[in-house]
């Protein structure tokens, strides 16, 4: 049996299709049961469980052999470098006595050590406790992911706007959560002893004016971007609801991904859903 934390999220849910459709065993994690039902009338069994109780979540693990983890986003109205690294503190706790054989953990391009820098430094703090339990560990270094962009298909169809806080022309990597649910579920299933470190990312790297082009596209209109400044970067999140602490820190995470652009030390394995396909069965979903 499988256990998937953050099962009916965009890369938990791709990973969970595809161990179903590999004919595996599959319970998914959430906190809420009717989210699940898609994936409960494809075959897989629901568990109930908030990620900050230990016990619970432990029980959980207990029923599996295997264990997808994924550390969920906190609400961006509150301190999420804190409230993040509390939910990683839990999940390792729970790994503690669980009997599981062996665990996948979905990390970050970029992922360091520090402070207030968001997902980079907090999953970073993942990868490190991960190290030190005596569980072995894949981690999956997910370059930027393709959903993230999903909010701004309102305003493309609505204004042909793309906001961004990206320079229009910086090249990113990026990847559609289906790949990284296939990458997922190819080491899930590995022996426990092939272990270690993996990148994946999308067939192409990819810019916010392609982002755009790929809406353009789908939606069969022009569309253009318009990015924020640097200097705007933090209050551009307070006015999204961030608190001042979470603006702080995924404006740091911008500042470093813009800045220090981040290469793998080993050739990443490439997924196959280009940003063009990701942008046009959104749209059509949409």
């Amino acid at each position: 049996m499988h256990i998937i934390l953050g099962g009916t999220g965009h890369v938990g849910s791709a990973a969970t299709v595809a161990l179903l459709r590999q004919g595996e065993p599959v319970t998914v994690v959430t906190r809420d049961k009717a989210k699940a039902a898609p994936l409960a009338a494809q075959g897989a069994e629901v568990a109930v469980a908030d990620v900050l109780d230990v016990e619970a979540l432990r029980g959980v693990f207990r029923r599996g052999t295997r264990a997808f983890l994924l550390n969920p986003p906190a609400d961006p109205s509150t301190d999420t470098d804190a409230e993040e690294r509390r939910t990683v503190d839990a999940i390792i706790a729970a790994l503690d006595s669980s009997g599981l054989e062996k665990v996948v953990a979905e990390s970050a391009y970029g992922a360091h050590a520090g402070e207030r820098a968001g997902d980079l430094t907090v999953l970073h703090g993942l990868e490190e406790k991960l190290h030190s339990q005596a569980i072995p560990a894949s981690i999956i270094r997910a370059a930027y992911y393709m959903s993230n962009w999903d909010a701004s298909l309102e305003t493309a169809r609505r204004e042909g706007i793309v906001n961004t806080l990206f320079p229009a022309d910086f090249e990113l990597p990026m990847v559609a959560p289906r790949d990284l649910g296939e990458a997922a579920a190819r080491l899930l299933t590995e022996p426990p002893e092939k272990n270690g470190l993996h990148h994946v990312e999308g067939p192409s790297r990819y810019t916010a004016r392609d982002v755009a082009a790929a809406f353009g596209g789908a939606l069969g209109k022009e569309v253009r971007v318009v990015s924020v400044p640097r200097e705007h970067w933090a209050e551009t999140f307070e006015s999204m609801g961030f608190s001042p602490k979470a603006a702080q820190s995924y404006a740091r995470m911008t500042e470093v991904t813009v800045d220090d652009t981040y290469d793998p030390p080993t050739r990443p394995e490439r997924g196959k859903v280009t940003l063009e396909r990701y942008m046009a069965e959104l749209a059509g979903a949409g």
